[in-house]
């Protein structure tokens, strides 16, 4: 079950149909582009450093900011693969 205080972060889904395994990726990637402390906090206790890591090592193409990927990646201290669409 996705908290309400992450809902704002994935408001072009139906959150009741995401699947906290199955759209991992979606959920990640949102969170750590758009949401707050405390919705980051809950990432990290829902998904294991390893599967963030993952997320951000090889991004969505056209999902993240170039900030966000970089910070996170200083973070988790990765290199994001290059995608060819990074939102600026």
């Amino acid at each position: 079950m996705i908290p309400s205080n992450i809902h704002p972060f994935l408001w072009s889904y139906d959150v009741d149909r995401l699947d906290l395994e199955r759209d991992k990726k979606r959920i990640i990637t949102n969170v750590l582009n758009l949401g707050t402390v405390p919705a980051t906090k809950w990432l990290f206790e829902v998904y294991s450093r390893e599967d963030i890591k993952e997320v951000v090592a090889n991004p969505l193409p056209g999902e993240w900011s170039k900030k966000s990927l970089n910070f996170w990646g200083l973070v988790l201290n990765i290199n994001p693969a290059q995608t060819k669409r990074v939102i600026r």
